[in-house]
């Protein structure tokens, strides 16, 4: 196995130490706030997002970081064209339903596209991570690191992954121009890892979503051959970016594919 470049090896060594202690939290039991947009947002979100800036801050000072909760208390440095994007805690609702898919998100952006990525499961110590010229890899339960690559389209119909609550957001009619023939159900970023493993063709995602919650998903797919669309209504404009200030860095609706 390749091993890690250094750069990388930081971002698993954070989000290990981040999904440490969520994982020590989650063990205990904590109570949820709910913050002005609606969403979810615990100790535990908290208390990674401090070690995740404390470890990048100490490894690669000169880098800045767009991370949820800061950007939440409007804390926003500027970003220039080089910096880290991360969701500490992703899939909050799944934390306190305590479904145990909930992950720590760590990317590096680099002129508008994530080039490196991690994306770590503390309840099931799933682990997945990629790069740009590095490939990607996977980890289940704690074994050995194996490499990774999304599928080619297989003849018998697509299989798509989308939220558990798919359904909800209108999204039968804007996917009934593909020819998806099986769907799972997923949640939080580990959707961008299953086509990324070649569980899964596409990943369609009509509802609302930030940059801290796609980017390492993104670099890990792109780095095991898929790509990451945006979509205007249902046609693909280009590679979804990131940076987007003058959007408050929301997403637009996007597609993930595998290979």
């Amino acid at each position: 196995m390749i091993m890690p470049s250094l750069l990388l090896q930081t971002l698993i060594d954070a989000a290990l130490a981040a999904g440490a202690e969520i994982e020590a939290i989650y063990g205990a039991g904590c109570a949820a706030e709910t913050k002005s947009d609606g969403s979810f947002v615990t100790v535990a979100d908290r208390r990674a997002e401090e070690i995740i800036l404390a470890r990048l801050a100490a490894a690669y000072p000169d880098i800045p970081i767009l991370a949820e909760e800061e950007a939440s208390d409007g804390r926003i440095p500027d970003l220039g064209t080089r910096f880290f994007c991360v969701d500490p805690l992703d899939g909050t609702r799944g934390f306190v339903d305590r479904n145990g898919e909930f992950t720590v998100n760590i990317a590096l952006v680099e002129e508008g596209a994530p080039v490196a990525g991690v994306i770590y499961a503390p309840d099931s110590q799933a682990f997945y991570y990629g790069a740009k010229g590095e490939g990607a890899f996977r980890s289940l339960s704690g074994a050995k690191a194996e490499p990774i690559r999304a599928r080619t389209r297989a003849a018998a119909g697509l299989v798509a992954v989308g939220s558990r609550s798919h359904a909800s957001h209108g999204s039968a009619d804007k996917l009934a121009h593909l020819d998806i023939a099986d769907f799972i159900p997923s949640s939080s970023s580990l959707k961008f890892c299953l086509v990324a493993e070649g569980s899964a063709d596409l990943y369609p995602r009509h509802g609302r979503t930030m940059e801290w919650d796609t980017a390492a998903g993104q670099a890990i797919l792109e780095a095991a051959g898929g790509r990451v669309m945006a979509l205007d209504g249902t046609v693909e404009a280009g590679p979804l970016r990131y940076g987007k200030a003058d959007a408050g860095f929301a997403n637009p609706s996007f597609i993930a594919w595998g290979a």
